[in-house]
């Protein structure tokens, strides 16, 4: 594990270097508060819960997540840099998984500076801190679901803004499959089994549950497993592109 720390203090220290991190962490603090109190009315409602808050974090992530990770991969094939990488004595998942999770740590620290809003909605009112919190853990496991999905896709090419495209596409088909209107495409001509497969894989089914103060086994396995196939898939594209 002190390989996977080493290159994911190299990742993390590197966001912070550049630009990068501030922008994306002030701007996910600002759209948090526009779409919660504005566009979720907040006070309009009357109810002290954090309920708009976290319902926007899926399209937050969908907009935001892929610019992070764009340039995992894709910026250390450009620059050649993959190269003296993976020429280190670390494996090729040592490398995948430290560069995930310093994004996944960011991640959380960005997530983690929306406290005060936790702080305001007890301030005006008495709200189950339970579901708060249980919607914090979903939140970053959702997060980690998009980091792992745009990690691989940036190790398919050299150019962050194809990665970026690609991984939004990719992670709103995962946010859609148990969407409505997905699903009434598929009523009427598909199993019942096939219809419960194809909701069970959105983002949105998995992390409505979790944000509900329902923390169930199978919520956290889908996440993770998740993950972890993503991330498998990210190590066999570099070992891949390492051969060519």
């Amino acid at each position: 594990m002190s390989n996977v720390w080493i290159i994911a203090k190299r990742e993390l220290s590197g966001y912070f270097t550049t630009p990068i991190a501030y922008v994306f962490i002030v701007i996910f603090l600002f759209l948090n508060g526009v779409f919660t109190f504005y566009l979720g009315s907040f006070f309009e409602r009357g109810q002290a819960d954090l309920i708009t808050f976290f319902g926007f974090h899926p399209w937050l992530y969908l907009a935001l997540i892929p610019a992070l990770t764009m340039r995992l991969w894709a910026e250390e094939r450009k620059a050649g840099t993959i190269e003296l990488l993976l020429t280190l004595p670390v494996s090729m998942f040592e490398a995948v998984l430290g560069k995930f999770l310093a994004t996944w740590i960011f991640a959380a620290i960005a997530l983690s500076l929306t406290f005060p809003m936790w702080l305001t909605v007890n301030y005006l009112g008495q709200p189950d801190n339970g579901i708060i919190l249980a919607s914090y853990f979903g939140s970053l496991l959702m997060a980690g679901a998009y980091i792992a999905i745009g990690s691989c896709i940036s190790a398919l090419t050299k150019n962050q803004v194809i990665a970026f495209v690609i991984t939004v596409v990719v992670c709103l088909i995962f946010l859609l499959s148990g969407f409505p209107l997905v699903l009434d495409f598929f009523s009427g001509w598909t199993p019942d089994i096939l219809m419960r497969a194809i909701s069970g894989l959105s983002f949105l089914t998995h992390f409505d549950d979790i944000s509900k103060g329902i923390i169930e086994l199978r919520d956290i396995v889908y996440f993770v497993s998740l993950i972890i196939f993503w991330l498998f898939a990210n190590a066999v594209l570099i070992e891949v592109k390492k051969a060519d």
